[in-house]
This record gives C-alpha cells, sequence and structure tokens, in this order.
C-alpha cells in the first residue's frame, strides 16, 4: 500500500516538471515568435521582399513602356442584323505593356431575340499580333432579346514588342447573325479566343 502511494506521488511530481517544461517550452516559442518581427522586418527591408516599411509604395510593372504611346481607335459595326453596335469610347491612349478596358454598347432593335458573333479585324493587319485579349465579348456568341441592350468590355495589352513606327492601331468588330442551326449551342459553349 505504501509502494502505491509513493509510485502515485512520484507520477505526481513527473507529471508537474512536465507541465513546467512545457509551460516554459511554450512562453519561449511565444517569445521567439513575438521577437522575430523586428528580424522580419529587418530581412524584407534588405532583401526588398514584402517591404512592410513601406506598404504605399506600389509594385512597379517593368513590361509598361512609359517612352511611347500608342492610340487604339474603335469601329464597331453589324452585318445585315436589326442591332445598334458602338464604343463607348472611339479612342484611348495607352502606354505599351499597360492593361487596358474598354466597353462597347449594344442594343437589338429587333422584334426577335438574335444570336450574334463578333469578329475582330485590326488596321495595320499585322497590329493583330501585338493585342492581347485578357476579357472580350468576341469569345463567344451573344444572345439579346427584342429591346435588350447591354454594354460589353474588352480587356486587352499592347505588346511592348510593337514595332515604334506603329503609333495608332484600329480595333474594329463586325456582329454577325449566327446561322439557326447553331443558335441552340449559342452562349453555351465559348469559342476559342480569336485576335
Amino acid at each position: 500500500m505504501n509502494q502505491g502511494g509513493a509510485n502515485t506521488s512520484l507520477i505526481k511530481r513527473i507529471n508537474r516538471q512536465m507541465l513546467v517544461r512545457l509551460s516554459f517550452f511554450a512562453l519561449v516559442m511565444f517569445g521567439f515568435g513575438y521577437a522575430m518581427v523586428p528580424y522580419y522586418k529587418k530581412f524584407c527591408e534588405a532583401t526588398g521582399i514584402n517591404n512592410l516599411l513601406q506598404p504605399d509604395r506600389a509594385a512597379v510593372n517593368t513590361q509598361v513602356d512609359k517612352s511611347r504611346w500608342v492610340t487604339l481607335e474603335f469601329d464597331a459595326n453589324t452585318h445585315g442584323m436589326p442591332w445598334s453596335f458602338a464604343p463607348v469610347q472611339r479612342s484611348v491612349r495607352v502606354h505599351p505593356g499597360e492593361m487596358t478596358q474598354v466597353e462597347f454598347e449594344i442594343k437589338n432593335n429587333g422584334a426577335n431575340t438574335l444570336v450574334g458573333q463578333a469578329i475582330p479585324s485590326y488596321g495595320p493587319k499585322h497590329g493583330a499580333a501585338f493585342v492581347k485579349k485578357l476579357e472580350c465579348f468576341c469569345f463567344k456568341q451573344q444572345v439579346l432579346a427584342a429591346g435588350e441592350s447591354r454594354q460589353m468590355p474588352v480587356q486587352f495589352v499592347i505588346d511592348a514588342a510593337l514595332p515604334a513606327s506603329v503609333t495608332t492601331l484600329t480595333m474594329s468588330y463586325t456582329f454577325f447573325e449566327v446561322p439557326a442551326a447553331d443558335k441552340k449551342n449559342a452562349a453555351a459553349v465559348p469559342l476559342e479566343k480569336a485576335g
């Protein structure tokens, strides 16, 4: 019986020692984490990574060519459709490499729902290779109910490799009606990104 009481007190003493050690270890780890903040700031300042000391300084896009401007002109047409279609802005000036978004307005003036597909073209023609579209209504067929209107975005970047001799690009879109056989698939399956 005495032996059992000794074992119990020994276990209690070992548990108390373990609790003290674990508490000390947790306290040291908390202090270490707290002390790392100034070291982390100094490391970030020295390497330029995630600089917490100057959060207002924005990252600079080194791919934007600020030394020159390119004027983009926009044109919009429909081919045999009762739709009104026009750019919100007729032109914009951008630096090559700079992300730009423009809007086009479209309205179905007809009495029926129609499905259309916009086909892009560029002037000069070789300029198409330097227009990188991220978002465009021309990527898929558009369904407009009678009287429906909407604004549609085009988001793009002019590649900085555009020859310096090209200072103006024209981006033109023409809407064509989608044949009746293709209408059941309209807007459900996006077309491949062309241009």
